[in-house]
């Protein structure tokens, strides 16, 4: 059978194989050949895996002969995770070489949500190393390349993932969001990525960066998969300590809501200087439609947004000088012997690590220190829950708010290389999220004049992923009518 799957959207691949148009097994194999023929090209996948995938699409296939399989809707249909995700059995590198012949042991919590759909991983994908950048030119596996202009960056760190579902190689995928890591990709590469309120899917078998901000979330092509693919993996695991009890909605359903009863917010912090023209058109173009459509918008104020990279970038660094001084060459993943401990430590972290991620290291170790803990750590947290106020007097007057997710459309590879405030600075828009543990999504909503997809970006209430995504829809129709 001559399949041609690529712009389609999981749910349509899934409406396939439910009504015996095609088979897992056809399904797998297209896009494993589509992954080797571009992977060379777009580098967005670190490593996959063709005989455990075909062998999971036969299996599938088996079961739903058999009768002995409950069809969902994403049955059968390819996913992969960013490679900071544990997958028992294939290696995890987080595109460090400090990871080098390390193999998971165990499932993420990510990985089982996704087999217990009925889903097929077809592999790991790069990344910034240890999810530190926003570009994903920090990988020791080489940078990812923008599927829509390879000259650009993907954004980052989960670039791979992005990149993997723009180029239709996979119709969805898995990051990590620290501080934008999911949507600033999919701003990047013109898809949907979704960051869920923290606590909301599991982080279990994540590969820690900074524990207090980290969150998984998926990639796909518009708002109905993101609908049916957080539905199918959000909820509690006993195994994550920060993973929180709360039911988990039916989002595709209730997206037909559109916004309904539903008033967006519009914060002055987030349309100043510093925005590229082209972006700033076109958020104003959807706001101008969403008056059109006489949607209730509602001016607001987050004052604190100006201190929102400090203290992201003082919490992050903090929490990743803690969680990678257990990368030290003696339980796993690369070893430089040295003639004693302290040497051996040295030369094993000096090689292992990249210079991006020493650099958060050492700023990090710096803010803990005695004497700079009280000045920066400290005083970070105290802001940090300030911003949270802000947030909640916001959501007085509005359910969403509504925003640039980057001031820039992708830029050029090396362009903010050599400058890592100008870099830190593409996050400008999406730290806040992270920081409040709130659910943010982005979607595309235009182009600028060389063709580069521009992101909007939605955040909501803490647990209201429901109304995000009722959001995203509706504006996601509103800009097909034109």
């Amino acid at each position: 059978m001559e399949l041609s799957l690529e712009k389609l959207k999981a749910r349509e691949i899934g409406a396939l194989i439910a009504a015996g148009d095609c088979t897992c097994a056809e399904v797998a194999e297209f896009f494993l050949n589509r992954i080797e023929s571009l992977n060379p090209k777009i580098n967005a996948f670190i490593s996959f895996d063709r005989s455990a995938a075909m062998t999971r699409a036969e299996r599938l296939d088996s079961l739903r002969k058999s009768g002995k399989s409950k069809l969902s809707p994403l049955y059968g249909v390819p996913v992969a995770f960013k490679d900071n995700m544990q997958l028992k059995g294939q290696p995890t590198t987080c595109a460090s070489k400090i990871l080098t012949g390390h193999i998971a042991v165990y499932d993420a919590g990510i990985t089982i949500k996704c087999l217990d759909a009925g889903m097929i991983i077809v592999g790991k994908t790069n990344l910034d190393e240890f999810a530190m950048g926003s570009s994903n030119e920090n990988s020791a596996y080489g940078p990812v390349r923008n599927p829509i202009d390879p000259s650009r960056v993907p954004g980052g760190s989960s670039g791979g993932s992005a990149a993997a579902v723009a180029a239709g190689m996979t119709p969805l995928a898995f990051g990590s969001d620290t501080g934008g890591s999911v949507r600033l990709p999919a701003a990047f590469c013109g898809i949907v990525g979704l960051r869920p309120s923290y606590g909301r899917i599991s982080r279990y078998g994540l590969v820690a960066f900074a524990s207090s901000l980290d969150q998984i979330g998926p990639f796909a092509l518009d708002t109905k998969d993101m609908a049916l693919v957080l539905k199918a993996t959000a909820g509690y695991d006993r195994f994550d300590s920060t993973s929180v009890n709360q039911p988990v909605p039916d989002y595709y359903v209730s997206l037909e809501q559109g916004l309904k009863n539903l008033r967006i917010g519009i914060p002055r912090e987030y349309f100043g200087e510093g925005i590229e023209k082209a972006v700033m058109e076109a958020i104003d173009d959807v706001i101008r439609g969403l008056r059109s459509e006489r949607i209730e918008l509602v001016d607001i104020s987050l004052p604190t947004t100006k201190y929102c990279i400090a203290i992201y970038y003082i919490v992050a660094n903090a929490e990743a000088s803690s969680n990678l001084a257990r990368y030290d060459g003696v339980k796993y993943g690369l070893r430089i012997d040295a003639d004693s401990l302290i040497d051996m430590f040295c030369a094993t972290r000096t090689s292992g690590f990249g210079s991006e991620v020493k650099r958060r290291i050492m700023l990090g170790t710096y803010v803990l220190s005695a004497g700079y803990y009280d000045a920066y750590y400290r005083r970070a947290l105290k802001v940090r829950s300030l911003i949270r106020a802000d947030f909640e007097e916001a959501f007085k007057k509005c359910d969403l708010i509504i925003s640039p997710t980057s001031p820039s459309t992708a830029f050029a590879f090396g362009e903010r290389t050599d400058d890592p405030l100008k870099m830190y600075l593409s996050d400008v828009f999406t730290v806040a999220a992270p920081l409040a543990g709130l659910p943010a999504i982005s979607f595309p909503c235009g182009t600028d004049p060389s063709g580069l997809p521009i992101g909007l970006q939605l955040m909501g209430r803490y647990f209201d992923e429901e109304s995000l995504l009722r959001g995203a829809y509706h504006i996601e129709r509103m800009l097909a009518r034109g």
